[in-house]
């Protein structure tokens, strides 16, 4: 292959989250007296701005501003934050592309601070030689990092790949002018995946297996 190093999203496609968006979610649904929603449910209609999501699923930001509902999801993610495992297989793979010569980034719309201590506790931050997180808690602003991260990287784009789980991590990898391959285990399911006309693959040892 004619790639160099792999830029990952962190949230569903190296960590098995989707569940705790789920859980949480539903707690502020319930709060307001509306419908809450399955897994199913969750993956199909996800999206960024995850405002739209969030107006989707009967938020009324006329009655109250965004940031309430995000605030509420943010701190009950950060306290059964704990709970989360990885996906599995996810440190063997990234140990054998660093073995197949891969150099590795984390990319993600989580915030710094936040991002870097999930790194650290889940034992990955040796793999990676820049770790690039947001600076806000609602998930904004993940295209324009990219498009500054990018000029950090001692690389042409043609040598970088982003991997994702989301159809905004396509968009992200289209405004930085890279390349991209997208995993359906996490936030977004198949067919809106493949709709991006990205390869699309289950797992991240297919993607492992597709790169070396």
């Amino acid at each position: 292959m004619k790639y160099k190093h792999i830029i990952w999203d962190w949230n569903g496609t190296l960590l098995d989250d989707t569940w705790l968006c789920v859980e949480g979610i539903n707690k502020s649904l319930e709060k307001r007296s509306l419908q809450t929603i399955t897994k199913e449910i969750y993956r199909k209609v996800f999206s960024f701005p995850v405002e739209d999501y969030y107006e989707r699923l009967g938020f009324d930001f006329k009655k109250e501003p965004f940031e309430v509902a995000g605030d509420e999801f943010v701190a009950y993610y950060a306290k059964c934050f704990h709970k989360v495992k990885l996906h599995k297989q996810v440190s063997s793979a990234l140990g054998a592309l660093e073995i197949a010569g891969f150099s590795q980034s984390i990319l993600s719309a989580g915030k710094q601070e936040y991002l870097d201590q999930w790194v650290k506790v889940h034992g990955l931050s040796e793999y990676f030689m820049i770790i690039r997180g947001i600076d806000n808690q609602y998930a904004r602003g993940k295209i324009e990092l990219g498009i500054s991260f990018i000029k950090e990287l001692p690389y042409e784009k043609d040598e970088i790949i982003m991997v994702g789980d989301t159809v905004h991590d396509s968009d992200v990898a289209d405004a930085m002018g890279i390349d991209c391959l997208l995993i359906d285990h996490g936030h977004m399911g198949n067919k809106k995946l493949k709709a991006t006309g990205r390869k699309v693959f289950s797992n991240i040892e297919q993607v492992r297996d597709h790169l070396t």
